[in-house]
Parts: structure tokens; C-alpha cells; sequence
């Protein structure tokens, strides 16, 4: 499978391993909603259902703290994710910029598309979701991260 995912979505395995950044969420009006830090590991497992596995560690300044994991499958050219969170799918475009759109199973009307880009030398990459609500853009999330190992079994 990770032979199949190189030859269609080269770029994405420059997001191998554990990145950490910070998330902005802003509203409609540009009013900061939420900030909190994010410790993202990226993988590309060789074997198994999964072709691409994604962890996450969300850390408040409060001390709250939240860890995820979801695995999507490749089909159809694109990566294919059914979570109990959110389903919905990702793409690579001809100028190595990632794509998602998610769909909020926990928020019915809810609708997010997320593009990624890698900076030139690989170190650090900037995200940016646009959300809607019943078919209206409601909020933003701007996300910075920095690389630290590309070691996909880093430590989150």
C-alpha cells in the first residue's frame, strides 16, 4: 500500500513524522476563539488497513490535555477517512499542496477543507481549515508547526 501512495500522493510523505505548532481558532469577526499547542506524528504504516495514521496530542494553556489517532485508507486516488469524529477525504495538488475536506459526524451541518503546505526546506508547514456551518463559513483555524524528527514512531 505505501508503494501505491508514493506513485499517487508523492508530496504527502514529506509530513512523515512528529510535528508541533501551534492552532489559532478565529471567528467570523477575526476574534481569537481558542489557541492551544498541537504535537501532530504522521505515518505511512507498510502493512495493515491503514495507509496513512495520524496522532495527535492537544495541549490547553490551562493544563487540559487531549490525545486522538485516526487512520485513513487510500482509494480512488485520495486518502478516505470514516472516523466516529468526522469523515471525508484528502488530495495532493500539482503543486505538492495537501487538501481536505472533513465532514463533522459529532456536529451535524459541519464541514471543514483544510490545505497544508510544506516550506521549501521541509522544517515547517503552515495549515489552514476553512469551516462551515450549514453551508456558511462561521470560523477559521490557522496552524504553524515546526518539525521535530522525521522519525515516524517519534514520541508524541
Amino acid at each position: 500500500m505505501r508503494d501505491t501512495l508514493t506513485n499517487a500522493m508523492p508530496a504527502l510523505f514529506a509530513h512523515e513524522g512528529l510535528w508541533d505548532g501551534t492552532y489559532r481558532h478565529i471567528d467570523a469577526e477575526g476574534q481569537l476563539i481558542d489557541q492551544h499547542r498541537m504535537r501532530t506524528r504522521c505515518e505511512f504504516p507498510a502493512t495493515g488497513e491503514f495507509a496513512y495514521i495520524q496522532h495527535n496530542h492537544l495541549i490547553w494553556p490551562d493544563g487540559r490535555e487531549q490525545r486522538l489517532s485516526f487512520g485513513g485508507v487510500f482509494r480512488d486516488g485520495r486518502l478516505w477517512w470514516d472516523t466516529d469524529r468526522f469523515h471525508g477525504h484528502g488530495w495532493e495538488t500539482l503543486d505538492n499542496v495537501l487538501m481536505l475536506t472533513l465532514h463533522r459526524k459529532d456536529d451535524p451541518g459541519v464541514r471543514f477543507t483544510e490545505m497544508i503546505q510544506i516550506s521549501d526546506d521541509g522544517e515547517s508547514r503552515a495549515r489552514t481549515w476553512q469551516w462551515f456551518r450549514d453551508g456558511t463559513p462561521f470560523k477559521r483555524t490557522l496552524c504553524d508547526e515546526r518539525r521535530v524528527s522525521r522519525d515516524p514512531e517519534a514520541e508524541l
